[in-house]
């Protein structure tokens, strides 16, 4: 992998990473394209850990006032949800992580990925439901789709706002849990791939660097466009990008 191969990755990793395509089936489909051979899917892991500084970046306000208040009730009680939230990923991601290796491997099953992911997207737009404040239970359940999305070509951002708006939470409501319960996730991935790091991952210092860079960066801008786009009840749009992009995956 060059520096410029890397560069592209990392901005295909922050700009997916934060709209609802799949940054994991998008770098797949890069990497079949540019036709990189990356063992493993441990750079895919570093430039998730570029996004994860985008997180903190537009986040900043949110995560300091928690740590602020992390006494108070409001505070514990959001906290809880995060961990309640995070813990299928853990069971899945620590009980099935060979397997899902595999399937980095196989373009079809990422262009079958993103036409679910395109429909559970899709769903936000005809299905409505009245606004209500988040639970342990819904954050069960939004932790459920966070784990689903280890696969390759389903969106991590894409089905946990969906499933938070199709439980009720506002748009705002589910962005900010959404992308607050990437931080364990992301977090957690990293401290795996450093542990399981061996003689074989032999990737140059300036390669790392251009690939973090850059996912971050444009982690920043794609994080803005799509809290934007939330806003606006706009996120359906796309579902139909997936489900098109899923189908020109199989067929070609």
């Amino acid at each position: 992998m060059t520096l410029f191969e890397s560069i592209i990755l990392g901005t295909v990793q922050g700009l997916t990473e934060f709209l609802p395509i799949s940054s994991s089936g998008h770098l797949v489909l890069f990497q079949s394209i540019l036709k990189i051979e990356q063992p493993g899917h441990e750079f895919e892991i570093l430039v998730h850990i570029g996004t994860l500084g985008s997180v903190f970046f537009i986040f900043y306000k949110d995560i300091l006032d928690l740590l602020l208040t992390i006494k108070s009730k409001k505070s514990i009680n959001f906290v809880t949800m995060i961990i309640i939230g995070t813990t299928p990923t853990v069971i899945i991601g620590l009980g099935f992580k060979d397997k899902i290796a595999i399937l980095f491997e196989n373009v079809d099953n990422v262009g079958f990925a993103l036409i679910f992911t395109g429909i559970i997207l899709s769903l936000t737009f005809f299905i409505k439901i009245k606004r209500n404040d988040n639970s342990f239970i819904k954050s069960f359940f939004i932790g459920l789709c966070q784990a689903i999305a280890i696969l390759p070509g389903i969106s991590r951002s894409g089905m946990t706002i969906s499933c938070a708006l199709l439980l009720g939470l506002s748009p705002k409501d589910a962005a900010r849990f959404s992308f607050m319960l990437a931080i364990p996730a992301i977090s957690g991935a990293g401290l795996l791939m450093v542990l399981d790091l061996d003689s074989s991952f032999q990737v140059p210092y300036e390669i790392i660097v251009g690939g973090v860079m850059s996912s971050f960066l444009v982690g920043i801008i794609a994080l803005k466009l799509l809290l934007g786009l939330l806003q606006k009840g706009k996120i359906y749009f796309f579902g139909f990008y997936c489900i098109l992009i899923g189908l020109i995956t199989i067929l070609f």
